[in-house]
Order: C-alpha cells, then sequence, then structure tokens
C-alpha cells in the first residue's frame, strides 16, 4: 500500500464544521495557510484549467473590512422584513471571530472550453483539500456559502470578472471546544449495486 489507509480514513471521518464562535485566540500562521492552499490546488481539474483563485483575509483590518462588507450587503440586499438581527451579528462578528477567512472563487476560463459545473466542481474539490489539510493542523474550519456571496457586489469587492464566482468564505481558527463527533448512514442505505 502506498499510503497509510488508516490514517487517511481517520482524516477523512473527522472533518468537521465547526464554528467561528467555537475558535479560541490561538492564531493560524500564515506558513500554515499556505500550507493549506498548496494542498487545495492539488484538486481535480478537468483539461487543467486550475479554476481556483483564494483571496486571504488574515490581517484584523482585512478581516473588519469583510465584516464591514458583508453585514452593509445583508441590509442592502435583504427586504427589511426577511432581516434578521441573530444573522446580521453573525456577519458582523464572525470574521472577527476567526484567525483568517478565505474567499474561494472560480476564475471563469475565457475560452470555457470546460463547462461551468466542472469549473465549480473542481473547486469544491479544491475548498474539500483545504478542509481535510485544515483538519491534520487541528484547526477548526466553515464552508460559509451564504447566498450573499453569489451577487455582482461581491465579485466587485473580490475583484472578479462578471464571470467568475465566490463559492464560499471558508472561517478557520484553533478551536476552544472538543472536536464534535458526527455519524453518517451505512453505505447499505445510500448505494444500489447492480
Amino acid at each position: 500500500m502506498k499510503f497509510n489507509l488508516s490514517e487517511i480514513t481517520e482524516l477523512i471521518r473527522n472533518r468537521r464544521t465547526i464554528y467561528p464562535e467555537q475558535y479560541s485566540s490561538r492564531k493560524v500562521q500564515k506558513d500554515q495557510i499556505e500550507m493549506l492552499l498548496n494542498n487545495a490546488i492539488w484538486a481535480p481539474t478537468h483539461g487543467n484549467t486550475q479554476p481556483w483563485r483564494f483571496t486571504v483575509f488574515y490581517s484584523d483590518e482585512s478581516r473588519q473590512e469583510l465584516s464591514d462588507f458583508m453585514s452593509a450587503l445583508y441590509l442592502e440586499k435583504i427586504p427589511k422584513e426577511e432581516q434578521k438581527d441573530s444573522k446580521l451579528a453573525k456577519l458582523l462578528t464572525r470574521p472577527k471571530q476567526s484567525s483568517v477567512v478565505i474567499a474561494v472563487s472560480m476564475k471563469r476560463d475565457e475560452t470555457e472550453k470546460i463547462r461551468e459545473i466542472e469549473e465549480i466542481e473542481a473547486v469544491a474539490c479544491a475548498i474539500h483539500n483545504l478542509a481535510l489539510s485544515a483538519t491534520a493542523y487541528g484547526i477548526g474550519y466553515y464552508w460559509s456559502t451564504s447566498k450573499l456571496i453569489y451577487t455582482p457586489e461581491m465579485n466587485r469587492f473580490l475583484e472578479l470578472e462578471d464571470k467568475d464566482m465566490c463559492l464560499g468564505l471558508v472561517y478557520l481558527g484553533y478551536p476552544s471546544i472538543e472536536w464534535p463527533k458526527q455519524h453518517r448512514k451505512p453505505i447499505e442505505y445510500l448505494t444500489n449495486w447492480k
């Protein structure tokens, strides 16, 4: 066997969503973030288009800027009668509770030789690589896909082109809680053998 399958299995099965409210003040270091991103870019990519792009909000100032932008966008885009104080509070506080936030986007290939859905899938795989790498470090991870990220305003904020798309904000921080447990349905309930 080329790799230790039991360790890989344990890593995959221990990946968890841990919310920024559950992060400690311990900082994720820049070299760790670079390792996460270097692992992310080894995701499968049809036609080797490598459509992933990363905007790293690492400094206190940049995370505050993200917080200000997301909360203002929420107040602008969501009708007043649908707004929730709890949602607004999360948009305001989560970037500041995190050690780092990474906006992960899809850069659309100019030739469009690969279908958009396949480019989105490639970026999702990159995000999963990032999640597994964070888990290996013991870093908490939360992939947020608020509908606000799929807006032209978000594209402008991230300096993306019209055909590009933000696919999520990844919040990272060391957990202040015990690593969560989880379960999945057995494959017998999810698999059809022919």
